[in-house]
């Protein structure tokens, strides 16, 4: 597994309570590898993209936390986390979901591998359906399922969509229902699904389909789009970001110890 095979002096870990989570995929060439092989033996996967707001919510949620525990594919999403990985000496790339959800979909049609959207609502998903399969010729979105209000990630509402894509022969599900729903659903589907990779995926489908607007690329290449949201939206973020600057001088020291002592451990 990639888990074990990337770690020790190369992974950047978070300890979590009791539970270490270790960001063990340093760049795309390394995920898209892993994906193509996982693809061909129809052997799924759980991809969580880590962020600041991620490591503020698995403090306080001992739920999402074991979900993501369970999770074999972990990326850096956010630029906080690739500048703590390089200050830990254990430097990964920034891949965030919302910039996945066209790769992942490009290594689906190259392996003729059928796609299924879960989350937002019916809308956003046939726009960003429509306009993936226009964009990639031979890829298949064989569903698309927007789960109510209230949907539980531990229900029978959930089963039901585990089933769905069971059926389907789904063998990549794009998960947009937000932190901690989509993770919390890819890692109960790793266990009942095994055929099935989930990749938790943000708002990735509301850029694509135009319900949302991404911050212009100039500023984030400045490492500026937490602001261009934080403008978008200040009531609802503003207490957001205000938690993930709290805890950043403990990451930042504990960066600092792990690239001192060498060990494998990142509080």
């Amino acid at each position: 597994m990639v888990q074990r095979a990337w770690q020790g002096r190369s992974s950047v870990q978070f300890n979590i309570g009791d539970r270490e989570i270790a960001v063990n995929i340093r760049d795309f060439d390394q995920l898209s590898a892993e994906i193509r092989r996982r693809f061909s033996a129809r052997q799924g996967f759980a991809l969580a993209t880590i962020n600041l707001d991620h490591l503020v919510k698995l403090r306080c949620d001992p739920a999402f936390a074991a979900a993501y525990a369970a999770h074999d594919l972990v990326v850096a999403d956010g630029n906080p986390v690739v500048a703590l990985s390089r200050l830990a000496g254990r430097p990964v790339a920034l891949l965030p979901g919302a910039d996945l959800v066209r790769p992942l979909c490009a290594l689906a049609a190259g392996a003729g591998v059928p796609v299924a959207l879960v989350g937002s609502d019916d809308d956003t998903l046939a726009r960003a359906a429509g306009r993936l399969m226009a964009e990639m010729p031979g890829l298949d979105i064989a569903w698309c399922h927007a789960p109510p209000m209230g949907f539980d990630p531990e229900s029978a509402a959930a089963d039901a969509v585990l089933d769905e894509l069971k059926s389907r022969n789904i063998g990549l599900c794009l998960l947009a229902l937000g932190a901690p729903k989509q993770e919390r659903l890819a890692a109960r589907g790793k266990g009942q699904t095994p055929g099935v990779g989930f990749a938790s995926i943000g708002a990735g489908l509301d850029f694509i389909a135009g319900r949302q607007r991404r911050a212009p690329l100039w500023m984030r290449r400045l490492a500026l789009e937490w602001l261009w949201r934080a403008l978008g939206d200040l009531r609802r973020l503003g207490p957001r970001y205000a938690r993930c600057i709290a805890i950043l001088p403990g990451l930042m020291l504990a960066s600092l110890r792990l690239r001192l002592s060498g060990r494998g451990d990142h509080g």
